[in-house]
């Protein structure tokens, strides 16, 4: 018997409301474009056929057939307050000192997000249905929007999940991506008209159009990052906020971590801002926000800024300029580096020539060719990188960049990262990556040698004189003197560098050694951790990744390095040439009597500071977690314990204080 066509109709609907939160939420699409685009045609064609059926909330009703005739101002019934703001790492600390005396002998957690370069918006939904969204303004007023916002592909028009709140207000940022700029600007060529400079005047352009089918073209999107006005809201969190923001299908903005100290987030911020190249829209900054919303309450706000969260902003700085080459470089770890050589461009104040493409993916998915025009940013203190090619300036068809298949130093044949996106050159013998290691090994933040520039290690890597770091500590005052611009004081000067270098520790050397994933900051903790390179070299990867601060990955690799041919091969060298491989404060052996647990601290401690408790934890074996999950052993609740100790009780985790915790340590 064939369906009744409300019948179709709803099953149709709810079908294509999961497909959309499963693309724009999830990212997990299920079905092709195409069987997407017919499930929307059928339910086209019953909707025609049925016009009493049509309701509000379908998604064929995302685009109205006729304008509205001007915005109308709508109050909002919680302020769109605004962010304060700061460019200085300093003033970002001492935001941060503020927010603690404010909240004496209370434990803080710091949510890091991406600050979206787009429009802010306020979204209204009753009882799951879209009634209204409304512009920031002044904060207090801002224009409706509705007609527009509706056209935004991943705003969904009706919440999903059965227990959705009475009212809901969620803010966020309406944005663009560079790839759809990119193809709308084509567009805009074809039909002689002018392209839009950047993705944020397109977008602040478009969300107040009075057309909404123009809107509907320009493909804007929605990342959620907040809450305004609610009826019936769950979470207690910020991050438990996101994750029922998810659960309503509603797309909350990404790449959001939470961090147990200020420094911990301020150390995570500084990491994000290296990584902007990886992202298809533009972000203008970090928001740095408080994690719990009780905490929030108490911490209030100012006329014009809540006191719970800070802006860290960086000046960003673009140019157009011509892409002219791209060649590749090799790095001391083998990777491969695509580098793109520009027409020299003035870029916040310096002269710029060449941009990191860093990965083949990264040319691949912008579709960055020879002969492009490029648009080229700078952000902050990071290195130049390309935002994306503006193909409307390109003349005829560019070949694409073939990426090499064999090293352009030792023409050893590339593999590419199981699961990674750099492709690497194998041959740790390789000379574009000795001279690397060389550099680095001697470097300021490694074992500082002073005098060993990079044009003195292309001497000494060519000349064969040095093929690993343990090298550097044979050479001998007559092999320096023959060499190119050393005269007998710089060769003296240079090999007492070198044998100062010999004591400067463990850290320096973890630090030295080009291990992946291992900076200054990993190779210091590792070095409290363990003490010795001996203690180190008798831990697996699951030991070392019970560490503090290390990961399963930074344990794998940091094992896998030691317990390599190279890196096996180079500490025996250095051991035998007396390079001390000791932490200047080394580790005393305890007892391992949290090995293999996974423990969380929550609350204020009387005993401890967080920092002294979690490194109890990792001497005597275990992890100190941020969060509680399902596997979590232990958590250790002091006072005013919050939605941890609570989290806790609901997956039934054990819950001691700081006496049973202590007891535990004794065997008491």
């Amino acid at each position: 018997m064939p369906a009744k066509p409300a019948d179709e109709i709803a099953r149709l609907r709810a079908d294509i409301r999961d497909h959309d939160r499963k693309y724009y939420v999830e990212a997990a699409p299920e079905i092709s474009d195409l069987q997407y685009d017919r499930l929307v045609e059928r339910l086209k064609e019953l909707e025609a056929a049925h016009p009493e059926l049509i309701a509000p909330d379908s998604p064929t009703q995302r685009v109205g057939d006729q304008p509205v005739e001007g915005l109308q101002q709508v109050e909002h019934r919680v302020a769109m307050l605004s962010i304060e703001n700061t460019y200085s790492l300093d003033e970002l600390r001492q935001y941060g000192a503020r927010a603690a005396k404010l909240l004496p002998a209370e434990e803080i957690e710091w949510v890091v997000e991406l600050k979206i370069d787009g429009v802010a918006v306020a979204l209204v939904y009753e009882d799951g249905v879209l009634v209204r969204g409304i512009t920031r303004g002044n904060g207090r007023v801002g224009d409706d929007i509705t007609h527009n916002v509706r056209t935004v592909v991943d705003v969904p028009l009706r919440l999903s999940g059965r227990e959705v709140p009475p009212v809901l207000e969620v803010r966020g940022e309406i944005y663009m991506t560079n790839s759809d700029l990119v193809g709308l600007n084509e567009t805009q060529r074809r039909k002689g008209l002018p392209p839009f400079a950047n993705t944020r005047n397109v977008t602040a352009g478009s969300i107040r159009l009075l057309d909404p089918r123009i809107c509907r073209e320009r493909r804007l999107r929605l990342f959620c990052h907040g809450v305004g006005y609610v009826e019936g809201l769950r979470a207690l969190t910020h991050m438990e906020f996101l994750d029922e923001l998810r659960g309503y299908g509603l797309p909350a903005t990404p790449n959001v971590e939470c961090f147990d100290s200020f420094s911990a987030a301020i150390e995570h911020s500084e990491q994000l801002i290296g990584r902007l190249h990886e992202l298809d829209f533009e972000i203008d900054g970090l928001v740095l926000k408080v994690n719990r919303f009780d905490q929030r309450e108490r911490l209030g706000s100012t006329a014009k800024c809540p006191r719970w969260l800070i802006a860290y902003k960086f000046e960003k700085y673009e140019a157009t300029t011509r892409l002219n080459d791209i060649r590749v470089q090799v790095g001391k770890t083998g990777a491969i580096t695509p580098v793109a050589d520009l027409e020299p461009v003035e870029l916040a104040g310096t002269t710029v020539s060449r941009a990191s493409l860093h990965n083949a993916d990264e040319i691949e998915r912008k579709d960055v060719r020879p002969g492009d025009v490029v648009v080229v940013e700078k952000a902050g203190k990071i290195i130049p990188h390309i935002v994306r090619v503006e193909k409307h300036e390109r003349k005829g068809e560019l070949p694409k960049f073939t990426f090499p298949t064999t090293c352009p130093e030792c023409h050893a044949r590339l593999v590419k990262d199981e699961g990674g996106v750099y492709i690497r050159c194998p041959n740790v013998q390789c000379p574009a990556q000795v001279k690397e290691r060389i550099r680095y090994y001697a470097s300021r933040n490694a074992m500082d040698i002073e005098g060993l520039g990079g044009k003195l290690v292309d001497q000494l890597v060519g000349e064969g004189l040095v093929r690993g770091v343990g090298d550097l500590y044979r050479l001998t005052l007559d092999q320096l003197a023959k060499l190119e611009r050393m005269g007998k004081k710089s060769s003296e000067n240079l090999l007492a560098a070198i044998e100062a270098s010999k004591d400067r520790g463990l850290a320096r050397v973890l630090a030295a050694l080009s291990i992946r994933h291992v900076g200054t900051r990993v190779a210091g903790v590792l070095a409290e951790r363990f003490g010795s390179i001996d203690a180190l070299l008798a831990a697996d990867a699951e030991r070392i990744s019970q560490t503090n601060e290390i990961g399963p990955i930074i344990a794998e690799s940091v094992h896998g390095y030691l317990h390599g041919e190279l890196g096996a091969k180079t500490i025996e060298d250095l051991r035998r040439l007396g390079v001390r491989m000791e932490s200047t404060a080394p580790a005393v052996e305890v007892e391992q009597v949290f090995e293999g647990k996974t423990l969380v601290v929550t609350g204020t401690l009387s005993r401890y500071t967080r920092e002294e408790i979690e490194e109890l934890i990792a001497r005597h074996g275990g992890r100190a977690a941020s969060s509680v999950s399902k596997n979590t052993d232990y958590v250790v609740a002091g006072e005013k314990a919050g939605s941890k100790l609570g989290k806790a009780k609901e997956l039934g985790v054990p819950v001691i204080s700081e006496q049973q915790f202590e007891a535990m340590l004794t065997g008491e």
